[in-house]
């Protein structure tokens, strides 16, 4: 019994997971305003440094669940829920970081309206996982889980349009653009921006589970 009560019940794993959701958006919306100053290379490395900070400190947050899981003897909800969430987010981030350093190593040199409209449906993805992160810690409640579970369902079909924009864009290189090297270089950055909103449903999926399991 002693050694239950020396143990901590609950780490505050709520409140690092809406921390790591909020750098997700700033790296989303970092790459956003690197898309949309991509001419101007100076601004294009500021906006892609800043990126680079929000995953790491993203990375941070994760480190800092997965040292507190292991030190608490109680969690709020399963233990595997929390790892598996706070991983998959993660992820994200990685992926976005993944995209800008993927345009610069393959010297891509301007944006095209395919990149455009992925990016745009990716920010949008990782603005509602934040929402739905913000709802985890209170699911117990009836409105809080509805809220929660619609905006997991508006991520579904927000990754579903990226998907549809995905391939209409992979048609189009394909059919229009000569510069082999230019196809390979979209294509990755096509599929790599698509992932992200994949990703995004990935972690809508577990915040899923979590809400019917503790609602």
């Amino acid at each position: 019994m002693l050694f239950g009560k020396l143990l901590p019940r609950e780490g505050n794993f709520f409140e690092m997971f809406n921390q790591h959701a909020g750098y997700i958006v700033e790296a989303a919306n970092a790459f956003s305003s690197m898309v949309a100053n991509y001419s101007d290379l100076e601004k294009r490395e500021a906006y892609n440094r800043e990126v680079d900070n929000a995953e790491r400190s993203a990375d941070r947050i994760t480190h800092e669940v997965n040292r507190t899981l292991h030190k608490t003897f109680i969690t709020p909800i399963d233990r595997e829920q929390i790892h598996k969430l706070i991983n998959t987010m993660d992820d994200v981030a990685d992926l976005i970081q993944d995209s800008a350093e993927t345009m610069a190593l393959y010297d891509v040199r301007k944006m095209n309206d395919d990149i455009v409209r992925l990016t745009e449906l990716f920010v949008k993805c990782c603005l509602r996982l934040k929402h739905a992160v913000s709802l985890l810690a209170n699911v117990s409640q009836a409105d809080s889980a509805e809220a929660a579970l619609k905006t997991c369902e508006e991520i579904d079909k927000l990754e579903s349009d990226a998907d549809h924009v995905m391939r209409s864009a992979m048609s189009r290189l394909f059919r229009e653009e000569p510069d082999v090297r230019e196809v390979i270089k979209l294509k990755a950055v096509y599929e790599l921006l698509e992932t992200i909103t994949d990703k995004c449903e990935d972690v809508a999926n577990l915040i899923e589970g979590v809400v019917l399991e503790n609602s």
